[in-house]
């Protein structure tokens, strides 16, 4: 089974001079905790509900004023879309994270794939449950 059998397609994405408090707004229309920050459609970053609450509102900072580029994960994780859906597992236990950016073969963002996603579409429990007890192992920091 390919990735772009079980990825999420309709992924929206913010640009990286966008405010904090414009993410968090998009991520609380769209009912997400992640967003892909990109560049006209290429990945240059991600940022979390936790990266906004963490990097930036613990520290005082002000929403409207900090920029998603301050705070964002500048590392892309990422497969392809025609990757099989076993290497993408792989990929999310050996770096824990738990969803993957997925890319055409352009480099062109086309969806992301979450450890939900393997286990409800992929209807391999061994799969799922074995990338989620990697992903959750102490050391690591899952996105």
């Amino acid at each position: 089974m390919r990735v772009s059998e079980v990825m999420t397609r309709s992924v929206k994405c913010i640009g990286p001079q966008a405010t904090l408090q414009e993410a968090a707004a998009q991520m609380k229309a769209l009912d997400i905790g992640t967003l892909p920050v990109c560049d006209n459609d290429r990945p240059v970053g991600i940022i979390t509900d936790r990266d906004i609450t963490v990097r930036a509102t613990a520290e005082g900072e002000a929403p409207n004023e900090v920029r998603v580029r301050d705070v964002m994960t500048p590392e892309v994780i990422y497969c392809y879309d025609d990757a099989l859906v076993d290497n993408a597992a792989l990929l999310m236990q050996q770096k824990q994270v738990r969803r993957l950016l997925v890319l055409n073969s352009d480099k062109r963002l086309v969806g992301i794939v979450s450890l939900g996603d393997l286990a409800v579409k992929s209807h391999d429990e061994e799969l799922a449950g074995n990338t989620l007890e990697a992903v959750s192992e102490p050391g690591g920091v899952a996105r």
